[in-house]
């Protein structure tokens, strides 16, 4: 199933870290995840936090369309529930996603609404800039995170098979060239490479770690550039380039 890999790492941190208590059965335990994330505004924080920036309580107030008041009220319910984290820093209070595993249910909860019942919604210019290249928490989606994972798999620099990623010899001397750091000897429970669906293409990008390597270092470079206030990331004309001479990728 599309969401039972990263609803099931998410299930499992929340145990983890105490989210709940009791004898209980999954049915209630996953109903109480998915209430939180179910509701509009609080579903719409989430997603805001989705490129793994740290948010004020006024700017997620903002992106849900809500008060001030009425924003505190869920992501008090938010950090309660273990999906998002409070990150003090001097007077200022930021939130930011808990875990890379929520990031990950609410891309698969993406890719499943994407196949329900048609919303008659007209599509923007933020549909199309997010199409085309994003962040999903800290790693690249969209039509530029498939081209990567196309262009790596094609060359058998990355090999998807069964839900899994394995970088090949000539993938980390490849991606080493490029000053993409590839494990550092920490031990570390996040995935090295995984395959994940991607909402808007409905086909693989790279996540885990390798994938939040790649879009770190083509950031660093001056390939990619964030855009304020949006998931969606611009490609520079070097990184056009660099696209272009060292993936085959033209848009």
């Amino acid at each position: 199933m599309i969401v039972s890999a990263g609803a099931e790492a998410l299930w499992s941190d929340l145990r983890t870290l105490g989210a709940y208590t009791g004898d209980m059965t999954d049915g209630p335990f996953i109903a109480e995840a998915a209430s939180l994330m179910g509701d509009p505004a609080r579903a719409n924080m989430l997603v805001a936090l989705m490129d793994g920036r740290a948010l004020t309580a006024t700017e997620l107030a903002l992106s849900a369309r809500v008060a001030p008041s009425t924003a505190s009220g869920h992501l008090a319910k938010l950090v309660e529930g273990k999906l998002a984290l409070v990150v003090p820093q001097g007077r200022h209070r930021y939130y930011r996603l808990a875990s890379p595993a929520v990031a990950r249910v609410l891309e698969d909860l993406m890719a499943l609404a994407a196949d329900g019942p048609p919303r008659h919604r007209p599509k923007s210019r933020c549909d199309e800039a997010l199409a085309h290249a994003r962040t999903c928490y800290d790693h690249f989606a969209g039509r530029l995170g498939v081209a990567l994972a196309d262009s790596l798999a094609n060359r058998k620099q990355i090999i998807f098979e069964d839900g899994a990623g394995l970088v090949t010899r000539a993938g980390r001397d490849f991606l080493g060239g490029l000053g993409v750091e590839i494990g550092s000897g920490k031990r570390s429970h996040r995935a090295l490479c995984r395959p994940c669906l991607d909402w808007s293409e409905r086909r693989w990008h790279i996540a885990g770690a390798v994938g939040a390597a790649i879009a770190s270092r083509c950031f660093e470079l001056g390939w990619t550039q964030c855009r304020n206030g949006s998931r969606a990331v611009t490609i520079t004309p070097a990184g056009t380039a660099a696209l272009a001479d060292l993936f085959d990728i033209r848009f």
